[in-house]
């Protein structure tokens, strides 16, 4: 049976909200939780940009959902440094952590100084990584002299068993080299046909664990408000790769934004006051086979969202699996 959750987007509220959002949201009914990693929101609208890893202890502590959270190690962030945060809060919560490894956006990576890599270099980074990650929360000491530096590193606080390391992935190509590392797949909403194939790319691949979905949408009490919300919030996120991994600021992705219309961003978030239509469209992607579906309304106040599809939309979805 698919497990609904939500998405927590740091780049949008702030953190004390965001916390109170998915206390609300396991109250309501939302079975799990993801959250995002930025270091920059996507634009000076969103004004937001929580450290995910300080967050993710205390929303693990209020509540019994899982958590999972989207990493790009390499640049930003150290292997080593990772896989201490990702032992660490497995320890703490054995079973209900999760992490999903990318190759990163450049308005996040850029703050080090370092060379933005070629995408084909960034790939072979972030492999190097997740081999750093397994190996360390495996309780092996660890040395690498490649595309990252590792010198006799040993993770000493791990679970039992080391939390899933999920790939995230918005093409075919990607999810099927995923399926050669990863515990699971993360994808995001896109037309059906397509995720048909990411989900077969991953599984024929040999693509083992959950296949997981975030679904953007944008739900409020008329239509216009709905398309006021996602136009608002949304606009700067409608750009394809390599657009979207290679801008350095949410300045930038405002002014390349600027002409933007509500059609465009309708082809990306999900906008309609008309809950049957959310209901229904969920209920597509579940017989897709997608394993878990994280509900990430782009709007700023997450309440109305939590409360309405907690008692009107879940439900729904919840019977038809039965």
């Amino acid at each position: 049976m698919t497990e609904y959750g939500i998405h927590a987007s740091h780049e949008q509220i702030p953190p004390g909200a965001l916390l109170e959002a998915v206390i609300a949201a396991e109250r309501a009914g939302f079975g799990a939780a993801m959250c995002s990693d930025h270091f920059s929101p996507w634009s000076a609208r969103q004004g937001q940009s929580g450290f995910a890893w300080s967050w993710l202890g205390a929303a693990l502590q209020a509540t019994n959902l899982s958590f999972g959270v989207v990493n790009a190690p390499g640049q930003r962030y150290h292997p080593a440094i990772i896989a201490q945060a990702i032992g660490t809060l497995g320890s703490m919560y054995p079973g209900r952590f999760w992490t999903a490894f990318g190759t990163g956006e450049f308005s996040n990576e850029h703050i080090t100084g370092a060379k933005w890599p070629r995408k084909e270099v960034r790939n072979a980074r972030l492999r190097e990584c997740v081999d750093v990650v397994r190996d360390l929360l495996n309780g092996e000491e660890v040395s690498r002299d490649g595309l990252v530096t590792v010198d006799r590193a040993r993770v000493w606080t791990r679970p039992e068993t080391p939390p899933a390391l999920i790939g995230a992935a918005v093409s075919t190509a990607t999810a099927k080299w995923c399926a050669e590392w990863a515990d699971g797949l993360v994808t995001v909403n896109a037309p059906e046909e397509h995720l048909r194939e990411m989900i077969s790319a991953y599984r024929g691949a040999g693509g083992r664990g959950p296949v997981c979905l975030q679904v953007h949408l944008s739900w409020a009490e008329s239509d216009a408000e709905a398309e006021r919300i996602a136009y608002d919030q949304w606009r700067s996120n409608i750009f394809e790769p390599p657009v979207c991994w290679d801008l350095a600021t949410a300045e930038e992705f405002d002014v390349v934004s600027e002409h933007v219309t509500v059609e465009q961003v309708a082809r990306v978030v999900h906008i309609s006051a008309d809950l049957e239509r959310h209901v229904e469209l969920l209920r597509g992607y579940a017989a897709l086979g997608f394993d878990r579906i994280y509900l990430h309304h782009v709007g700023q106040d997450l309440m109305p969202f939590v409360e309405t599809f907690g008692a009107k939309v879940l439900p729904r979805l919840r019977d038809s699996a039965a």
